[in-house]
């Protein structure tokens, strides 16, 4: 796999019906290599190792509603109250990050209420703050670690 704007991570690999499967240890299960779960387990790793989110307040890859239409989020991090503190959307690294990315995102967002949003391929990262009252966002440099919210 394509090496990524994250620190050098290890994962578990296992050959599963002649595809190469990574170990996923939020849904602690392994599951198919593609480039977006590559780009999904480096963010994780990085959302632990470097922002210190506890691994208790992940979530990866669930359903979401959004009106009628059903969507999956890539990585949700809870606050200690369930609220939701962030919102990641991972891409390929072969897919350019755009407007429209920034859209899913924004329409996922609409029902999750997150404070902060990431948006990733792997080798770019954009972070927003979301300012509720402005109803506007403010592009962040990086994300604050867990302790600094």
């Amino acid at each position: 796999m394509q090496k990524l704007n994250f620190p050098d991570y290890s994962f578990r690999f296992k050959n599963s019906e002649n595809k190469t499967a990574v170990f996923d240890e939020i849904r602690k299960k392994f599951v198919i290599l593609t480039p977006e779960e590559w780009v999904r387990l480096h963010t994780v790793q990085f959302l632990m190792k470097e922002k210190q989110y506890p691994k208790s307040h992940l979530n990866v890859e669930k359903q979401l509603k959004l009106g009628k239409m059903t969507k999956r989020y890539d990585v949700v991090v809870y606050k200690p109250n369930g609220k939701i503190q962030l919102i990641v959307e991972c891409k390929a690294p072969s897919i350019k990050i755009s407007q429209a990315t920034f859209d899913q995102i924004a329409r996922y967002n609409m029902s999750l209420d997150a404070t902060y949003l990431m948006v990733t391929n792997g080798l770019e990262h954009y972070y927003c703050k979301l300012d509720y009252a402005e109803e506007k966002y403010h592009f962040l440099q990086d994300l604050p670690e867990y302790l600094n919210l």
